[in-house]
């Protein structure tokens, strides 16, 4: 493999058994640049990083120093152990897993992604790969937000359908894996594109992820794909859409043996009815909420559900309360979740905070308006999220009237910072 891609650009090297076993032992740290010239060649758009060698400047010692007190962006490191996974499967097994491992990474460009033969098989290590790639957008996620994210998890998802295209000859629960892995990282790039502004992405995310759970048959991967659907159509004024989403989550919810699942579809049911100023189906759909909830947890919750534990419940509430014109009580549940959220949890802490500023300017208390506003300020380098500025900027149009309330006056100067 390594010879032909040579040939093809007019190189010659003789890569043999004892070559490649001294790049998988790690003894070559950075190939030649014959070698390197062919390796960029077999993988255009990758860097020798992406196949797991180090930079050439540090192998010389020559390490690329930073600015002094310059933060660390938020990005995934390779550490030496990937490093390793990485050009072992670059020697050995080619472009597929290649793609798979960089998966995880999130940091492949679209056009960087090989050629995948269709009759190659797709095994453990590509599939874990893929669903290893959707926990570290989610990490990622709840700690900055989507708006740094979007960009770079759209590429993973990519190789995610390429390895599913790939894997016509998977069988059984490698398949089902697979497609489930492919799924929830659509509905993940989704998300991301939802919390962004990116409305249309979002909902042509969700409509593949929908597809893949119709193909294999995945009732909890179907649900999953109408949950986010209902929330983005209430997010973009499309009531009716999102309370049909919401009921088509919970029928298939039906085969999930998870009252959190349903617990949480019914909430979106909620906020439908809620846009609509449906005040009866509105109470009704929480009802059945807080009912599911009250059940607990359980081990056949899925995996996604993580982020939704009591501080969520009321948070989704609070959004009810306040799109029904109900101040107050609206902030009252939107304040129970700033207190029962974990800080591991930036993103939703730092919205919830933002709902909470909103509800109080609206119901006439600035000074407590732009506390909580303040709040969000603070970590609002850090956290990313056009739904969290969104609410920032309604609660500075609010309290724009209100300029001889405490706090307020700093919080306009601050936010228009931010503008």
């Amino acid at each position: 493999m390594v010879r032909r891609a040579a040939r093809e650009i007019g190189e010659q090297v003789a890569c043999d058994a004892r070559y490649v076993g001294r790049v998988e032992a790690g003894e070559i740290r950075c190939p030649n640049y014959a070698y390197e010239r062919v390796f960029l060649h077999m993988f255009p758009g990758l860097t020798l990083a992406d196949l797991g060698f180090s930079a050439r400047e540090t192998v010389r010692g020559r390490s690329a120093r930073t600015t002094a007190g310059a933060p660390a962006p938020p990005t995934l490191i390779r550490n030496d152990e990937e490093s390793d996974v990485l050009r072992r499967a670059f020697m050995t097994s080619g472009g597929a897993t290649v793609a798979a491992v960089s998966l995880g990474l999130g940091s492949v460009p679209a056009q960087a992604i090989p050629r995948i033969p269709s009759q190659r098989r797709i095994g453990e290590a590509e599939v874990t790969a893929v669903e290893e790639a959707v926990r570290q957008i989610r990490l990622l996620d709840d700690r900055h937000g989507a708006d740094g994210l979007y960009r770079r998890a759209a590429e993973p998802l990519r190789a995610a359908y390429a390895l599913l295209d790939a894997g016509t000859t998977a069988r059984g629960s490698t398949a089902d894996r697979l497609h489930a892995g492919a799924g929830e990282l659509a509905i993940s790039v989704g998300w991301l594109a939802h919390d962004s502004g990116r409305l249309d992405d979002a909902r042509s995310h969700y409509a593949e992820a929908l597809a893949t759970a119709r193909v294999a048959g995945d009732p909890g991967l179907e649900a999953h794909a109408f949950c986010n659907t209902s929330f983005l159509a209430r997010d973009a004024g499309r009531y009716r859409e999102a309370v049909r989403a919401a009921q088509a989550g919970q029928r298939a919810a039906r085969h999930v043996p998870s009252a959190r699942l349903r617990s949480l579809l019914a909430l979106r049911e909620a906020g439908a009815w809620a846009g609509l100023g449906d005040r009866g189906g509105c109470e009704q759909a929480l009802g059945r909420a807080h009912s599911l909830f009250g059940q607990g947890p359980s081990a056949t919750d899925p995996e996604w559900m993580s982020f939704f534990g009591e501080p969520e419940l009321e948070a989704l509430e609070a959004q009810c309360w306040s799109a029904l014109g109900e101040w107050g009580r609206a902030a009252r549940h939107a304040h129970r979740a700033t207190v029962l959220q974990s800080p591991h949890f930036a993103r939703n802490l730092a919205l919830y905070r933002a709902q909470l500023a909103a509800d109080l300017a609206r119901g006439g208390r600035p000074e407590e308006a732009a506390e909580a506003a303040l709040q969000v300020l603070d970590v609002l380098d850090d956290v990313q999220s056009n739904r969290i500025r969104s609410l920032l900027a309604q609660t500075a149009e609010v309290l724009s009237a209100r300029r001889d309330a405490p706090g307020v006056p700093e919080l306009l100067a601050r936010r228009g910072a931010y503008v």
